[in-house]
């Protein structure tokens, strides 16, 4: 593991981005949305996209966005709680996120997919040619898992890596270059035996050596959090020749400077084969 200067100089010259932005981003500690951050991520995809690149969006914050629109202060446990919350959050969710790019002379497009959309070849195939005409005629997707309906996620609370696996399975079938996991660290963040960690600019292989590295080494340390989920789909889209960084959603102009091809966050270079 080394900075993978030459690597991210590749950066640039990617043409399919898929950028996962997680709830915890665009999210407020009291469940509530983030409407500044929110404007921020959407000014930076709005310039990478007018740059020429082509762009899919997959974004959680459905629940919370429910939460503020019935008066929640805490997060719901109950199933059906969370799935009533991401039904009447979902619309609200996307209404921002089209009228913030609408601004930016861009048009969204809005898809909710399932685990049984991956796993039926018509309908993975109907996924597919959607997604690359929506792509050919300069309209962004923004995916969601479909919450309301499919409770595998919301039963286990985001065990699913809240959408990193969504985000691997959309790479994975639009094929594309370069795969953004935004959370609130800023990548890899390895420890060492004193319990301090630091973080990781590249990785060229994921193995188990490095799923080691985010495991707290005292009793007491800080959790490792969704680093795991996220490792996880950062080892399918580098197997499937897709580059792969986690960074900072929350800091300044992040995005812009991954595309610059600058040292943010962790890179996970593709695989040669």
């Amino acid at each position: 593991m080394n900075c993978g200067v030459k690597f991210r100089r590749a950066l640039p010259e990617s043409r399919r981005i898929v950028v996962k932005i997680g709830s915890r981003v665009i999210v407020r500690k009291s469940g509530r949305p983030d409407i500044r951050r929110m404007k921020q991520l959407v000014e930076q995809l709005a310039d990478i996209q007018h740059r020429g690149y082509e762009v899919v969006i997959v974004s959680s914050g459905a629940i919370a966005a429910g939460m503020e629109a019935l008066m929640m202060t805490e997060r719901p446990k109950a199933v059906p709680d969370l799935q009533m919350c991401a039904a009447v959050g979902q619309g609200r969710l996307m209404a921002r996120y089209a009228e913030y790019f609408s601004k930016k002379k861009i048009v969204v497009g809005q898809m909710l997919l399932t685990h049984d959309d991956f796993d039926r070849k018509i309908r993975l195939g109907n996924l597919r040619r959607t997604l690359d005409h929506m792509m050919r005629l300069r309209v962004v997707p923004i995916i969601n898992e479909n919450d309301a309906v499919a409770d595998e996620e919301v039963k286990a609370d985001l065990s699913f890596g809240d959408n990193d696996y969504l985000a691997s399975l959309v790479v994975r079938q639009i094929r594309a270059d370069l795969l953004i996991l935004l959370s609130t660290v800023d990548g890899l963040r390895a420890y060492r035996k004193s319990g301090r960690n630091y973080r990781v600019p590249h990785v060229e292989t994921i193995n188990k050596a490095v799923y080691e590295l985010v495991k707290p080494p005292l009793e007491g340390a800080i959790s490792k959090g969704g680093m795991d989920s996220k490792l996880r789909a950062a080892s399918d889209c580098t197997r499937a020749g897709c580059n792969v960084v986690i960074a900072k959603g929350t800091k300044s102009n992040v995005l812009i400077n991954i595309m610059a091809g600058l040292d943010e966050g962790t890179l996970f270079t593709a695989s040669a084969h």
